[in-house]
């Protein structure tokens, strides 16, 4: 059974220390838990490895703990919308395992079921699989990946009851789920958070087991990292 607490940093205030491994939830901008993240950077913890799909944009994000100068390494699919990040990478000021998307999802399932490694055909001939090892299974090539996980894992949900169940929604659900799992302690943020039995079973993603500190997540913009819209059809007639 989860814990209310009155603020992400309260929620973060006993779990923080330097050299945590911390994965996070969130696709792009899209269901990071934006107010557990200001809360590490304002911890001052560093030498920090993060897990996450990817690392936000310059300035938004888990690319506030780029900024501050928290992070040793990430374990990141995707990279590419954060400019300091790029600089600091090839500067040698960061380490960073790239993973395949589907990989590194995986890794962190695999993390949260207590399932040590797997096999994948995914990067098999390429610079992800060196120095792994390699078996093959009916004629075929599969890489081993080891699972991934976490002192501590930060997520955002749309709706929660105070047991600590969880609801995504749309995209946020991409990868809160797997990192919810994947944490020792897990720490979830959610914009609306119930009384036990008002939340309908079937709808729960993430069981309550799996969630030690919860807290109200503030009402903040949601961010996007590109806007793409096209005219208005009225607009198109010349």
């Amino acid at each position: 059974m989860s814990t209310m607490y009155a603020s992400a940093a309260e929620a973060l205030r006993e779990v923080m220390a330097d050299g945590l491994t911390i994965a996070v939830g969130g696709f792009g901008l899209s269901g990071i838990p934006a107010d557990l993240i200001d809360a590490v950077r304002d911890s001052g913890a560093k030498d920090l490895t993060i897990v996450s799909n990817n690392m936000g944009v310059d300035g938004k994000g888990l690319g506030v703990l780029i900024e501050a100068g928290q992070v040793r390494k990430v374990i990141a699919s995707y990279v590419g919308e954060n400019k300091l990040f790029a600089e600091r990478y090839l500067a040698g000021k960061l380490e960073v395992e790239f993973t395949p998307q589907g990989t590194l999802a995986e890794r962190l399932r695999a993390g949260g079921a207590g399932i040590p490694a797997f096999y994948t055909r995914t990067g098999v001939g390429t610079l992800v699989a060196e120095g792994k090892p390699l078996e093959e299974f009916d004629g075929v090539t599969y890489v081993r990946e080891r699972a991934i996980t976490a002192d501590v894992a930060l997520v955002h949900a749309h709706t929660a009851d105070t047991d600590g169940n969880l609801i995504y929604r749309y995209t946020a659900r991409n990868f809160n789920p797997v990192v919810a799992t994947a944490g020792a302690v897990t720490i979830a943020e959610a914009e609306i958070i119930v009384q036990p039995g008002e939340l309908d079973p079937n709808h729960i993603v993430t069981p309550g087991v799996y969630v030690q500190r919860l807290v109200q997540a503030t009402d903040r913009v949601k961010d996007i990292e590109q806007r793409t819209v096209r005219q208005r059809a009225e607009s198109l007639t010349v």
